[in-house]
């Protein structure tokens, strides 16, 4: 009883703070600033709405007070969630720095590294982006060949990275490398951070079908990476780099029921639908595509249930081990899915590349649409995860 009085009054408290702070043109669909400063800010509230999220611990208001987070259980962090759903509120920080490298530190890094990095991320201050897949180590990431050479306090990094997300705007990244070339290969690799405004680093973003660049190739040149910045035992960074990805896998704000996790710049379906089919009785008019959005819709919502499951069922919130491959697997064919459905909406609008023909939002579709096509290969190929699932999960023989 006691517990359910404390929630209540929290979200009471959370409520009235919200109706005060939250900027109204945040509370629909837009940019969700991910950190640093390098990247492009489309309205100047989402750095109020950030800024004043920080103060409170919300923008990772599960880690721990003393690193910048709110100190809340998992029952206070849905609280935060579902009030923030209430009103259209979107999340004020996303990124990297919340969903991977900073879980990642509270698990395995130090005091120091902590206290060094995880506020300085949940304050926006830092952008991160991730080096692991190589020209020539994709899906065999292990056969990665960027190199580290121990120089007493510092590695010097010589290699390359490709398909790092938004490494543009990255302000450091964290990266695998290879610390010991005779070991086998999943041994010998090490797990890195380092700053990418040095001399020695050059980014080149790729262009995509899409027509945008979030993905880059990253070359090292004799780059510094600081031993005070090695995360976990050298030579055991295999271990850390799995975790991590289990950690991206998982998804911290869609475990919570985040609204539209999966296209947060854009309008519900439902409501495209409306608007480009016609609506009937204030449901849409097509009966059998009404039948595919609602599908839609309770998949989704089915999955972001099924994920915040798994991390309450384990203890301590700890986020879940190979199960997450679930999760990946499933989200990335219910984000083409939710794609191909909103391009059957615009009809002939979705045909639309550029020009005073087409709206930007039935640009943004069509351009999503193209994009999307590689939601089931980054991030680990859905080929992958099945192998994942059969042997970690299901305990199939290989």
């Amino acid at each position: 009883m006691a517990e359910a009085v404390a929630l209540h009054d929290l979200r009471s408290e959370i409520r009235g703070w919200l109706e005060e702070n939250c900027p109204e043109t945040m509370r629909r669909p837009g940019q969700i600033l991910s950190g640093g400063e390098k990247e492009p800010i489309e309205n100047p509230d989402s750095r109020v709405w950030l800024e004043r999220c920080a103060e409170r611990g919300y923008t990772v208001a599960n880690w721990p007070r003393e690193y910048g987070g709110a100190g809340f259980s998992m029952d206070e962090f849905l609280v935060l969630m579902q009030e923030m759903r209430r009103i259209n509120a979107r999340i004020p920080l996303g990124g990297m720095g919340v969903s991977m490298i900073g879980p990642t530190l509270l698990e395995y890094g130090t005091e120091e590294q902590k206290r060094t990095h995880l506020t300085r991320i949940a304050n926006g201050e830092v952008r991160w982006c991730q080096g692991y897949s190589e020209p020539g180590s994709g899906s065999d990431l292990a056969s990665l060949q960027t190199r580290a050479v121990d120089e007493g306090d510092h590695f010097v990094v010589n290699g390359s990275k490709i398909w790092t997300t938004l490494a543009h705007y990255g302000d450091w990244m964290f990266c695998l490398v290879r610390t010991d070339p005779q070991a086998p290969k999943h041994e010998g690799i090490s797990f890195v951070l380092f700053p990418m405004d040095q001399v020695g680093v050059t980014v080149e973003p790729i262009k995509l079908l899409s027509g945008d660049s979030p993905f880059c190739q990253c070359f090292f040149d004799d780059v510094i990476a600081k031993k005070d910045d090695l995360i976990g035992e050298l030579n055991q960074g295999w271990t850390v780099g799995k975790r991590l990805l289990q950690h991206e896998r998982s998804g911290i704000t869609s475990l919570a029921g985040a609204e539209d996790y999966y296209a947060p710049r854009e309008r519900p379906i439902s409501e495209l639908a409306k608007d480009y089919v016609g609506e009937k009785n204030g449901n849409i008019g097509d009966t059998e595509l009404r039948d595919d959005v609602v599908r839609l819709a309770m998949n989704t919502r089915a999955f972001l249930l099924a994920q915040r499951r798994a991390v309450e069922e384990a203890r301590g919130g700890n986020t879940p081990g190979a199960a997450t491959s679930l999760f990946k697997l499933y989200g990335a064919d219910l984000d083409k899915e939710s794609r191909e459905l909103r391009l059957r909406i615009l009809g002939h609008q979705a045909l639309g590349w550029e020009g005073h023909g087409f709206t930007s939002e039935e640009i943004t579709a069509t351009r999503g649409w193209l994009g999307s096509k590689a939601s089931s290969i980054a991030g680990g190929t859905n080929e992958v995860q099945l192998n994942i699932i059969a042997k970690r999960v299901l305990g199939l023989p290989d």
